[in-house]
């Protein structure tokens, strides 16, 4: 592979990768192997949403690094398929529960990474970058519950570490473009400002993520990142996508108390239909974003401020609207998008 100078690595080093078959996690290894690191990923031999990459699949979506096959939530895997006794110097995570629903979180991301980072000692890795999420600053959700129990794993670990806490993702935000395209209202909470954040590009996210090896004011803390420029709401959102179909924008707004509604009959249901629980998680997710805006909360005001909140890169949400609009394809969303 050809990189860039101006990219390589000061010190380039042997990286355990795992969560690299998502979108977030391609970037990242992208950025790795532009720095000069030797990347090592460990994913499952039927990766991507319900299971649609093959092994062939992700070889060749991780071109440049060594793909290895196991399960990530079996220790003896992790060793045996993993780390196969070589020896390593850091690990990155971008890593994350599908669903986010209880039993998926704290199997991955909790239990997983506990064991990945077990493995992880014993192969001589003495720094890890974990991708968690800007939303456990306000833990009231399973998984978010489960990141924080990790993340305190990590930080008492005594191993140089780097927490990365990214806003709202451009593929978070990509549900409506179809629905704008067909000439039907973009769906709002409230009147729409409700929330804001700080959208950041998955490639942008990557390269931050491999710079975190390098960058010593990266170690031994929790970085918040959002992308450039000012924070938006989902009404500015709309506007801009109505704005790129040429046509004035035109808006259904969803009351809260809707949310809630659901959410108060599934969690009853739930308690004799489990996967009705799981669904009601899945509204009590939804329900957050609509409410909770993705930047840096400031526990003394009680608000979220988007000045603390820092910006990286170079690729806004709205640049990614317009690739969108001339044709460029939409990227996988998560499974607890809310719109």
């Amino acid at each position: 592979m050809v990189t860039d100078p101006s990219q390589r690595s000061p010190s380039p080093r042997r990286v355990f990768v795992l969560g690299a078959t998502g979108t977030i996690g391609r970037a990242t290894v992208k950025a790795l192997l532009l720095r000069g690191h030797e990347v090592v990923c460990f994913v499952r031999p039927r990766a991507g949403v319900g299971g649609a990459l093959s092994a062939d699949d992700s070889l060749q979506l991780l071109a440049g690094a060594t793909v290895r096959f196991g399960s990530v939530t079996d220790p003896a895997s992790l060793a045996r398929d993993g780390f196969r006794g070589e020896p390593f110097d850091a690990m990155v995570s971008c890593l994350a529960s599908r669903t986010g629903a209880p039993k998926d979180a704290w199997a991955i991301d909790h239990q997983a990474h506990v064991h990945a980072l077990a493995a992880a000692r014993t192969a001589g890795v003495t720094q890890v970058v974990l991708l968690s999420a800007i939303c456990v600053q306000k833990p009231l959700l399973a998984f978010q519950q489960a990141k924080l129990a990790f993340e305190k794993v990590l930080i008492e670990s005594g191993l140089t570490y780097s927490i990365v806490r990214p806003t709202a993702f451009f593929k978070s935000l990509s549900g409506q473009i179809e629905r704008v395209r067909r000439g039907k209202p973009f769906l709002v909470f409230g009147d729409g400002r409700l929330t804001a954040c700080k959208p950041i590009s998955d490639q942008d996210l990557g390269n931050y993520l491999a710079a975190c090896l390098d960058e010593p004011d990266r170690r031994n803390r929790v970085l918040p990142i959002g992308g450039p420029g000012p924070a938006i709401s989902p009404r500015q959102q709309g506007e801009q996508l109505f704005a790129l179909q040429g046509r004035p924008p035109k808006f259904s707004q969803v009351p809260v108390a809707l949310l809630d509604g659901i959410i108060a009959v599934l969690g009853t249901l739930g308690r004799w239909i489990p996967t009705l629980a799981d669904k009601a998680e899945l509204a009590r997710i939804g329900r957050y974003y609509a409410t909770e805006s993705m930047l840096v909360w400031n526990p003394q005001t009680g608000q979220y401020d988007a000045d603390a909140t820092p910006s990286t890169g170079s690729q806004t949400l709205f640049d990614f609207y317009v690739d969108l609009a001339n044709g460029e394809t939409a990227p996988e969303r998560g499974d607890h998008a809310v719109f």
